[in-house]
């Protein structure tokens, strides 16, 4: 059973991550020949204030 975390920055919308988790689970399936039933995506969506680039939060260079 393919198990796929998918770590995000917090921004994209409910139909955003619906997209991705169909679009990732066929690319899955497709590439690993797995059922798509057998397919699972973690979506891990991580605030603004809890990544960093460059030394400062994402928050700050991103409103």
């Amino acid at each position: 059973m393919p198990i796929v975390h998918v770590h995000v920055i917090e921004g994209p919308t409910r139909e955003q991550k619906e997209t991705m988790i169909r679009e990732v689970s066929q690319a899955i399936s497709r590439s690993l020949d797995s059922p798509l039933e057998r397919i699972r995506i973690i979506i891990h969506e991580i605030p603004k204030t809890d990544f960093g680039i460059a030394g400062e939060p994402v928050s700050k260079l991103r409103p």
